[in-house]
């Protein structure tokens, strides 16, 4: 089981090129928020942040993703997009996140992403990388 529960809270302001004609953030501009909440956690809980993967040679590629609508977020909004890392035994990085509109703190999405492990070949990895397993010994304590 978890230590604790490892979440991250970034904000990113609302840019331009993320609204559509109803001068709203643009529904696909949500997976871009989700790549920003983990890249803010990989800062946080470093070891399994984009440049831990490419000194490994191994990458995480998104296998599923789920978002969930609520509210809206338009220009001059900020959002603030909290991360949380969800442990699944095996060889695959699963994240939740619940984007909120930051001025009123309106839920806008609820999100999940499934990243799973390929070597250099492109090949899919059963086993976790090296890399991972020593995050998880770091950040987790599995079993107890």
């Amino acid at each position: 089981m978890m230590k604790e529960e490892l979440e991250d809270i970034c904000h990113v302001p609302v840019r331009f090129s993320e609204i559509d004609s109803m001068r709203r953030v643009w529904h696909g501009s949500y997976v871009t928020y989700m790549e920003d909440g983990r890249e803010s956690f990989g800062r946080r809980y470093p070891g399994i942040g984009y440049a831990d993967m490419q000194r490994a040679g191994i990458y995480a590629p998104i296998y599923d993703i789920h978002v969930r609508y609520y509210a809206p977020l338009a220009m001059n909004d900020v959002a603030e997009i909290h991360t949380r890392y969800c442990y699944k035994p095996g060889a695959r990085l699963d994240y939740a996140y619940e984007i909120y509109r930051g001025s009123d703190h309106t839920l806008c999405a609820k999100c999940s992403s499934t990243q799973l492990f390929i070597d250099t070949d492109g090949q899919l990895m059963v086993d976790k990388p090296d890399y991972y397993t020593k995050w998880q010994e770091k950040f987790l304590e599995m079993g107890k």
